[in-house]
């Protein structure tokens, strides 16, 4: 028997491992061959344990590595085949469409959808994918991460899975160091910054199905309101990522970033 390749090239030119492959069903990867081209990006926040840096300049456009944070988003989405792009604009946002305009000198197209800050990100995906998305199958995330996730992994996992939710999980690494005491009171070693491999969290990546909407509430979070009723359900599943994640609200995450970019530059 002749062996399959190790990498599929599908009729529009998409790339699929042999990783993914064994792991899909043969509607899957059809599916797979039209992928999602289009993801919507939040990033209305106002920042605030960012200030006072972001007291006059918005979250996405703070630097990290030596460019905007929201630039990391819209490159790392080119190169995963994503190229309409809805970023979810509030606070300051006329500093981020001016800067990013139509999106065409990073080669995607970009719209903005506007919301309001108090309204969370349930309003601020509902009203992006309300206006601007009719995808059936989107990517819907936070923007303000640096990963090497591959969104075409995450999407077989996802088409798979059958839910209307998938969420990119990772293991947290503690921002400090714990020391083992013992039922006697005397230290017994130290770990600096653990990872913590008994327990996930939320990369603030998404793959949507379009019937999320009709979970979205007004206003609200989406991790607090939409993804607790639909869990219940078993309708969001998780794609577990076990690569490179870095995400930066606050002052020492951006420090540290910017540490970590630095070391894998060398």
């Amino acid at each position: 028997m002749v062996p399959l390749p190790k990498t599929l090239v599908l009729p529009d030119g998409t790339l699929i491992p042999g990783s993914v492959r064994r792991r899909c069903s043969i509607s899957a990867l059809a599916r797979l061959s039209n992928r999602p081209r289009t993801a919507v990006v939040l990033s209305g926040g106002e920042g605030v344990r960012l200030r006072p840096i972001t007291s006059d300049l918005p979250k996405g456009l703070v630097k990290v590595g030596g460019k905007p944070l929201l630039q990391w988003v819209v490159e790392w989405l080119k190169a995963n085949g994503v190229s309409n792009i809805v970023i979810g604009v509030a606070y300051l946002k006329e500093q981020i469409i001016d800067f990013f305009g139509d999106g065409a000198r990073f080669g995607v197209k970009i719209q903005y959808s506007v919301h309001t800050v108090p309204g969370g990100t349930s309003e601020g995906f509902s009203l992006a994918i309300s206006r601007y998305v009719d995808d059936e199958t989107f990517y819907a995330l936070n923007g303000d991460q640096i990963t090497d996730l591959r969104l075409d992994e995450m999407l077989a996992k996802h088409l798979k899975s059958g839910t209307v939710s998938t969420i990119a999980v990772i293991h947290p690494r503690l921002p400090f160091g714990l020391v083992k005491v013992d039922k006697h009171d005397y230290c017994r070693g130290f770990l600096e910054k653990p990872v913590l491999k008994d327990v996930n969290i939320s990369t603030g990546i998404y793959v949507f199905h379009h019937e999320i909407v009709k979970h979205l509430p007004r206003v609200g979070d989406v991790e607090r309101t939409t993804f607790p009723k639909l869990s219940k359900a078993g309708k969001v599943a998780a794609f577990r990522h076990r690569g490179s994640f870095i995400t930066i609200n606050s002052l020492r995450e951006l420090e540290d970033a910017e540490k970590r970019l630095r070391s894998q530059a060398h």
